[in-house]
């Protein structure tokens, strides 16, 4: 079974077994839409879902004490693959994102997608060379020509200081 880290439990809350997730999604809402989750590799079901400013608070089936869910603490939260949201054309999940090639318009190897930084304003991509060297581009179409998920690689548009190649 192939599985998706959605969060990792943080802390507990209360005397019932309940416990406090940071998520990884940007709905935090879609855990109302999940019935199983796994901690680990240990499938639960889910018993109830509440919040607490920015954090999950879920309630899990056969994590009835305060003592059983401070065993949980630091596992990461993860949702079979099957059961991941189909998303809208043109938005990606980051999963399918991290790794991708990264070229220019003119075909040339930039280097891979090493990570997605999620703010406020937009995502913002970080790209790795070759040379192991790291910069930052935005997550707009100004930017970003093309993401093809099938063949694995991303188009960019190289703007002027945003990198030296040549270093």
């Amino acid at each position: 079974m192939e599985k998706i880290e959605i969060g990792q439990v943080v802390n507990v809350v209360g005397l019932k077994g309940e416990l406090k997730v940071y998520h990884y999604t940007d709905y935090k809402e879609r855990f109302e839409e999940l019935s199983v989750i796994l901690l680990e590799n240990k499938e639960y079901q889910i018993d109830g879902v509440r919040y607490m400013k920015d954090l999950v608070i879920l309630k899990l089936e056969g994590i009835n004490d305060r003592n059983e869910a401070e065993k949980q603490k630091g596992k990461s939260v993860y949702i079979r693959k099957e059961d991941i949201r189909v998303l809208p054309e043109d938005t990606y999940h980051i999963f399918d994102l991290i790794g991708l090639k990264v070229i220019d318009e003119n075909d040339r190897a930039i280097g891979t997608l090493s990570d997605v930084i999620q703010n406020s304003a937009q995502d913002l991509y970080e790209v790795e060379t070759e040379n192991k060297k790291k910069f930052l581009i935005p997550a707009v179409e100004e930017f970003i020509l093309e993401i093809n998920i099938d063949e694995k690689f991303m188009r960019i548009k190289l703007i002027e200081g945003l990198m030296d190649l040549d270093q």
